[in-house]
C-alpha cells in the first residue's frame, strides 16, 4: 500500500518531489523500527501503542520536536489513506499528540542593513555582477521561495503590469507585483544573458556563469557571500530575505491578508509569526512615548 499511497500523494495531492521523498523516508523508518523491535512487518496492522513507543523511540534518540512533529504528520496521512480506502477499520494516529515545541521568531535583516547591501555593494561588472544582484532583489523584492527562484522563467516576467508569476507549493500559481527598479534590472539581466547563452523566453530565468540552471547550493551561497559583509544575523540564507521581505511589509503597516497572498501561504497561522517582529518595534514605540510606559 506504500507505493498506492506515494501515487495519491503524487497525482491527487500532487506533492512535490522532496516531499514524497519525506513521507517515504518517514514511513520506511517506522517499518524499520516494528520490524526491528516487535518483529511486525506490515504497516496495517501496528496499533496506538505501537506507535507510540516508535515516537517515544525518536524523542530518546535526541530528535528535535519540529522534526518529530513532521514525522507524525506524514504517517497520520498514510494511515488516513489507509481508512479511506478500507485496509484498516481504526485510524492507530488518532489519539497521537504532536510534541511541544518552542516557538522561534524568524531571523531577519534590518531596513538599514538591507539598504546598505543593495545601495552600496559593489557587484561585479556584466553578467556575473547582475545576475548575483537580481537574485538578492528578487529573493528580497518579492519574497519568493528559493525553489520558486529556481523555476522562475523569462516568460513569467509580465514587465507591462510589473508583475511576475510564480508556481508555488503544490502547484498552485500566484502573482507578485515588483518595483520598477527591479524591472529595469531584469531587463537588463536578460539582454546581457541573451548576448552571451542565446536563451529564449521558455529557459529558466538565474543561471550560472556557463549558462546551466541554478540549484540550491549555488543560490545559498550567493546570498551568504553577500549577507556576510552586511549583517551579523547568525542566519544567512535565501529563506531569511523572505522572512526579511515579510517582516518588513507588515511594519510599513501591509495587511495581514496582504502578506500571506503575497508569501503563498494556505492559512493566516503561517503568516502570523511575522507579526511578533512588527510588535516589538510597537512596544518599543510604546515605551518611549506613552507617559505611563
Amino acid at each position: 500500500m506504500q507505493e498506492t499511497f506515494v501515487k495519491y500523494l503524487q497525482y491527487e495531492r500532487r506533492y512535490s518531489r522532496h516531499t514524497i521523498q519525506s513521507y517515504e523516508t518517514d514511513l520506511s523508518q517506522l517499518a524499520s523500527f516494528l520490524l526491528k523491535e516487535f518483529e511486525l512487518s506490515d504497516l496495517s496492522e501496528a496499533n496506538h501503542s505501537l506507535i507510540r513507543s516508535w515516537i517515544v523511540n525518536l524523542v530518546e534518540s535526541g530528535i528535535q520536536p519540529k522534526s518529530i512533529n513532521r514525522k507524525i504528520a506524514s504517517i497520520r496521512a498514510y494511515y488516513k489513506f489507509l481508512l479511506k480506502q478500507g485496509v484498516i477499520t481504526k485510524d492507530p494516529t488518532s489519539k497521537v499528540k504532536v510534541l511541544k515545541t518552542s516557538k522561534k521568531l524568524p531571523q531577519f535583516v534590518n531596513e538599514q542593513d538591507m539598504n546598505l547591501l543593495l545601495d552600496n555593494c559593489e557587484f561585479e561588472e556584466g553578467f556575473a555582477g547582475l545576475r548575483d544582484r537580481l537574485v538578492l532583489e528578487l529573493l528580497y523584492g518579492t519574497g519568493i521561495r528559493l525553489s520558486e527562484l529556481i523555476e522562475l522563467k523569462s516568460r513569467d516576467i509580465n514587465h507591462e503590469n510589473g508583475t511576475i508569476k510564480v508556481l508555488g507549493k503544490r502547484n498552485k500559481e500566484r502573482i507578485i507585483p515588483f518595483a520598477k527598479n527591479l524591472g529595469h534590472l531584469m531587463r537588463d539581466f536578460t539582454v546581457e544573458k541573451k548576448k552571451l547563452f542565446n536563451t529564449e523566453l521558455e529557459s529558466t530565468l538565474i543561471v550560472t556563469d556557463q549558462g546551466v540552471k541554478v540549484y540550491p547550493m549555488f543560490i545559498y551561497r550567493l546570498v551568504k557571500k553577500y549577507l556576510n559583509l552586511f549583517t551579523t544575523i547568525d542566519k544567512r540564507s535565501p529563506h531569511v530575505l523572505r522572512h526579511t521581505f515579510a517582516t518588513h511589509l507588515l511594519n510599513k503597516g501591509a495587511e495581514l491578508n496582504a502578506v500571506k497572498d503575497l508569501l503563498g501561504h494556505t492559512s493566516l497561522a503561517a503568516t502570523q509569526v511575522y507579526t511578533h517582529n512588527s510588535l516589538e518595534k510597537l512596544k518599543k514605540v510604546f515605551d518611549q512615548a506613552h507617559p505611563k510606559a
